[in-house]
């Protein structure tokens, strides 16, 4: 069993995306706890006004609800009944049996899954704590569910795989319908909650991954005139496809106003992510005949993603870092982990410039490495960034985890880079 927990501020719109899925006869609720009537006999608001009389009673509490979605492995066939026992189970081990929750079953993916809903103020008004919730509590639940009910075991990479967000598949989307909008609500949902970015570029280098583009517009274009946002589906090639679904339209309304609120809370979170990502990159450049192309397959598999962005005419300009690694990932543009983590400074530290060169080669490394991108399969995406990958091959490596993280803080410039400081002679003042 896989448990993935979500906290948020919205009890309404965690019950309205399952509440859609059961309009839509995708998902059933098997259990309403700490309701009196039966889950059936509710109402959309009913349910609604349950969860949101506690919520009342505390204002100052922002974080006041839980969306958790319990996964089971592709060859469990379970009962409805044994479905609301480990839902009961779990939701006792986490300390949330007393309060009032909902029991979805969905039907929408490969594998059986739950989803249940939950608040964590109390009739008396005080908080349950969230800290620590998904890696000590949640983790301990699961693994005595597990045994308990006799499941599939989730430890190691093989089961993990199954659950991963994979990226959007042009070729099956019905553009234009409701599946468009809930292929990319389902990856924007996991990309805000889970990623820690402070910029819509660095947004887009998450989402490019998975096939999907924020997009503000072009100069002149009313969406730009109204500081609007749209969110469209790539195809292999990073070309935009298919009609454009606004922020708005979606439930965690991903607006740019409410982004922008983000990115400045996000930033201060992601600042104590670069220690580990500056580590994993200069441990890589340690390597013998490392070229761009090189770094970047080594960095993917630790986990972390380069972005490459470059101009029409093809010369890079930047980098973007996607670290997925644990349970804090984060997005960084190369010059905000320090200058010799930028496209240029990452060019000349790889092998294209040698020591002492200098930047009268940087031209020639920069074409160098566009030819040397393009021979190892190099995608373009979204005005000029391109991804390592095979387009629509390309999977959620969001999702991945390193066992190991190196410790050894490495200095890998080149001294001829560096300035060397002067000793000032000192003046020596004879006695009179």
């Amino acid at each position: 069993m896989v448990a993935v927990v979500h906290q948020s501020s919205s009890i309404r719109n965690i019950l309205n995306y399952n509440e859609h899925k059961l309009k839509e006869g995708k998902a059933v609720c098997l259990e309403a706890s700490g309701f009196i009537k039966e889950p059936g006999d509710l109402n959309f608001f009913e349910k609604l006004r349950r969860f949101e009389k506690l919520t009342e009673l505390n204002q100052r509490t922002k974080i006041n609800s839980l969306h958790i979605s319990l996964n089971f492995d592709p060859s469990e066939t379970l009962s409805d009944k044994r479905l609301r026992e480990i839902a009961a189970a779990y939701m006792d081990k986490i300390g949330f049996g007393e309060q009032p929750w909902l029991l979805y079953k969905h039907s929408d993916a490969g594998h059986p899954h739950v989803h249940l809903i939950t608040t964590n103020i109390k009739p008396d008004g005080k908080a349950i704590t969230l800290h620590n919730l998904a890696k000590v509590r949640s983790k301990q639940a699961r693994l005595e569910i597990e045994k308990m009910f006799g499941l599939v075991v989730a430890e190691g990479s093989k089961q993990n795989e199954a659950f991963r967000l994979k990226p959007v598949n042009a070729a099956k989307v019905d553009y234009g319908k409701t599946e468009t909008k809930r292929a990319i609500g389902n990856v924007l949902n996991k990309a805000i909650a889970e990623y820690q970015f402070s910029s819509l570029p660095e947004l887009n280098a998450v989402l490019g991954l998975y096939n999907i583009v924020a997009d503000t517009g072009g100069d002149g274009s009313r969406i730009a005139a109204h500081e609007g946002l749209v969110f469209r589906v790539l195809d292999e090639h990073g070309e935009k496809i298919g009609k454009p679904v606004k922020a708005c339209l979606f439930h965690s309304k991903p607006t740019l106003k409410n982004l922008k609120v983000k990115f400045a809370e996000k930033k201060v979170k992601k600042e104590f992510l670069k220690p580990r990502l500056k580590n994993a990159i200069d441990m890589a450049l340690l390597r013998d005949k490392m070229d761009l192309a090189s770094l970047a397959a080594d960095l993917k598999k630790e986990g972390i993603d380069m972005v490459i962005r470059q101009n029409k005419d093809g010369v890079i300009y930047g980098i973007t870092y996607v670290d997925h690694r644990h349970n804090q990932k984060a997005v960084f543009n190369g010059s905000e982990l320090g200058k010799t983590y930028s496209g240029k400074a990452i060019l000349e530290r790889c092998a294209y410039v040698e020591a002492g060169e200098g930047k009268n080669n940087i031209g020639e490394a920069k074409k160098t490495t566009q030819s040397k991108a393009e021979k190892e399969g190099w995608q373009r995406v979204n005005q000029g960034q391109i991804i390592p990958g095979e387009g629509k091959n390309i999977t959620g490596p969001g999702l991945i985890e390193t066992l190991l993280e190196p410790e050894y803080q490495a200095e890998t410039m080149d001294w001829n880079f560096k300035r060397k400081k002067k000793k000032k002679k000192r003046q020596r003042i004879s006695p009179e």
